[in-house]
């Protein structure tokens, strides 16, 4: 049995999926939504094996919500939108398929049966995460784990970023947050502009800094407002000065 999750935010649009997925053999509905934190909230909670995701939705976007899944154990991925470049940016780069509103029976079939096709031979959603990243704009919200939920954090609020093996510890004033990413993955999605390399494995947001405190062999100490130090290596001291206006 083929699992699906449908996110759209415009009912009807939501409503005929769901029937046109529930009619054909083999697959089921698992779960709805009508916005992008809800959508992400329904794939991980349910790891479906086919997610349709409406590209404009409230909160994030489609490829906002594709772009923060992990490759490995991302759903297959349909994109459904109203505009057309955005579909034919995302077949360009193989995604699963795509659906142009407004789609007719027969198209939705031909999508349904590239699902099955790639489902036979256990193909991942990586390549339509991949998509989600390189199209989806700098994310001012950050999806992160809390307890058996996601939730939505603003991209400002971080303030420093430390990679740990294949996942990164994100700080907040308020509290940590592990994440299942690379650091340099989490860098590009969040935008360089706001983030400077302090380290290879660290990252700072340049709002959080108070001051420097110059160690030995060129590194630095890094202040944040918070009170919270981060060493700065002399690899990346030039770029960090330079950010700060020297």
């Amino acid at each position: 049995m083929i699992r699906a999750v449908i996110a759209d935010d415009e009912a009807p649009a939501r409503e005929k999926l769901e029937r046109w997925v529930a009619e054909q053999p083999g697959m089921t509905v698992v779960g709805s939504a009508e916005d992008g934190l809800s959508a992400a909230q329904c794939i991980e909670r349910l790891r479906p094996d086919v997610a349709f995701l409406d590209v404009q939705m409230p909160t994030l976007s489609g490829l906002q919500v594709a772009a923060q899944l992990e490759p490995s154990s991302a759903p297959l991925i349909v994109f459904v939108t109203a505009f057309d470049e955005h579909a034919v940016n995302a077949f360009d780069l193989n995604a699963i398929d795509y659906l142009l509103k407004p789609y007719d029976r027969d198209r939705f079939a031909r999508t349904v049966q590239r699902v099955r096709e790639r489902l036979d031979i256990h193909e991942s959603g990586a390549a339509a995460v991949a998509i989600g990243r390189a199209q989806a704009p700098t994310c001012e919200r950050l999806l992160v784990p809390d307890g058996e939920r996601l939730q939505l954090i603003d991209a400002a609020s971080v303030e420093w970023l430390e990679a740990d093996d294949n996942y990164v510890h994100v700080h907040t004033s308020a509290r940590s947050y592990l994440l299942r990413r690379t650091l340099q993955d989490l860098l590009s999605q969040l935008g360089e502009q706001r983030f400077v390399r302090v380290h290879k494995s660290a990252a700072v947001n340049l709002g959080a800094i108070g001051s420097l405190t110059p160690l030995f062999k060129g590194d630095y100490e890094i202040h944040l407002h918070n009170g919270r130090m981060v060493r700065l290596s002399r690899r990346y001291r030039e770029a960090l000065f330079a950010r700060m206006g020297g």
